[in-house]
């Protein structure tokens, strides 16, 4: 019986022994690696440059006054729409005291010699009645009344104009109403009544009342690094991404690229402009934050595969063609333009053939 245990004892160590080892070995033993596939397939491959900017008006007007005072009356808001000529806004004139008073002394002037010129008049009309004198002795009296006549009406004008910045004779012209120059919509008006406005001139740029912007024709202003702009042309098409309408992109049209770059956080920036194109369902807005993808070379519907499954080799490019099930050949293709996902496959393989995916 003792025997018989000792001997059952044995098999199961060797057994157990046994299993060990298997198990062991079993483990140690790779498995055979197994081979993904990917087919051609057809796509729209656009090679691209990317620039950053925003969507302005193209005709966008600050509107200043012509001479100084106090905002009396402004008449529109933000996001009205405005014509040519139409009332904006008025001013009050401060009148300069000096220049007051000189009017003021002309006025008084003009009156005495003008009461001065009728005397005379009257006195050599008589005569000339009388015919005592000759008409061409009574004509130099009958002009020097028309002359005070009109010196009394000028100086009364140009007290007016000093006092109120308007006189009688100029009708609705007047520098105290300030007038739009272009049709559109008023973007800002960056005053309110009663505050103090500077006219324009040549020493002063003067303060703008309103900034009023043609809204119907916009331009995406970006800027491109040195490393790019020599690859860019006017006349290229442009794919607009504008922040605050994420579900559109809009086309526009490059027309301008700066001769001269600037130099921002260490890198040389060129400006540049395209005429964007819009659509009636959605209002762009001056100042929308946008990306232009600058389309350098495109290709529609052509075979392309995922560029990571190719193998680049001095200077050959090749895939792996599985001809059997998990066996793979090396074969040579002529390859297109790139996005840097998607490359265009012009010749090598079919778009039946499985291409092997690099791990």
């Amino acid at each position: 019986m003792k025997k018989l245990i000792r001997i059952l004892g044995i098999v199961i160590v060797l057994g157990i022994f046994a299993g060990t080892i298997g198990f062991l070995y079993s483990k140690s033993k790779s498995k055979p690696e197994i081979y993904s596939t990917t087919e051609p397939f057809y796509t729209d491959i656009i090679r691209k440059t990317v620039a950053t900017g925003s969507v302005v008006p193209r005709n966008e007007i600050e509107i200043k006054p012509t001479v100084s005072g106090i905002i009396d009356q402004i008449y529109v808001s933000e996001g009205d729409m405005v014509k040519t000529g139409q009332v904006i806004a008025r001013i009050r004139i401060v009148p300069n005291m000096v220049n007051l008073n000189a009017a003021e002394s002309r006025v008084n002037r003009a009156r005495i010699a003008l009461e001065e010129a009728r005397i005379n008049f009257n006195r050599q009309e008589q005569l000339f009645d009388r015919q005592v004198i000759a008409e061409s002795e009574f004509i130099p009296f009958r002009i020097a009344l028309k002359n005070a006549e009109e010196e009394l009406e000028s100086a009364e004008n140009n007290l007016q104009l000093v006092r109120d910045g308007v006189s009688k004779s100029s009708g609705e012209t007047s520098n105290t109403l300030i007038r739009s120059t272009i049709d559109g919509m008023v973007l800002t008006v960056p005053v309110e009544v009663g505050n103090s406005v500077i006219e324009a001139n040549n020493f002063n740029a003067g303060t703008t009342i309103v900034t009023v912007a043609d809204m119907s024709e916009m331009i995406f202003k970006g800027k491109v690094d040195e490393s790019e702009v020599g690859k860019i042309s006017e006349g290229m098409e442009l794919i607009l991404n504008i922040g605050a309408i994420d579900a559109t992109n809009f086309s526009a049209t490059l027309e301008h690229i700066s001769p001269k770059g600037v130099e921002e956080s260490g890198a040389i920036q060129f400006e540049i402009r395209a005429a964007v194109m819009l659509d009636e369902q959605h209002f762009i807005r001056a100042g929308y934050s946008a990306t232009a993808d600058i389309v350098l070379e495109r290709r529609d519907n052509v075979m392309a595969l995922q560029e990571s499954v190719l193998i680049f080799n001095n200077g050959d490019i090749y895939v792996e063609v599985e001809t059997e099930p998990q066996i793979f050949e090396r074969r040579v293709v002529k390859t297109g333009i790139s996005d840097g996902i998607n490359i265009e496959i012009k010749e090598g393989i079919t778009e039946t053939d499985k291409i092997k995916k690099r791990v």
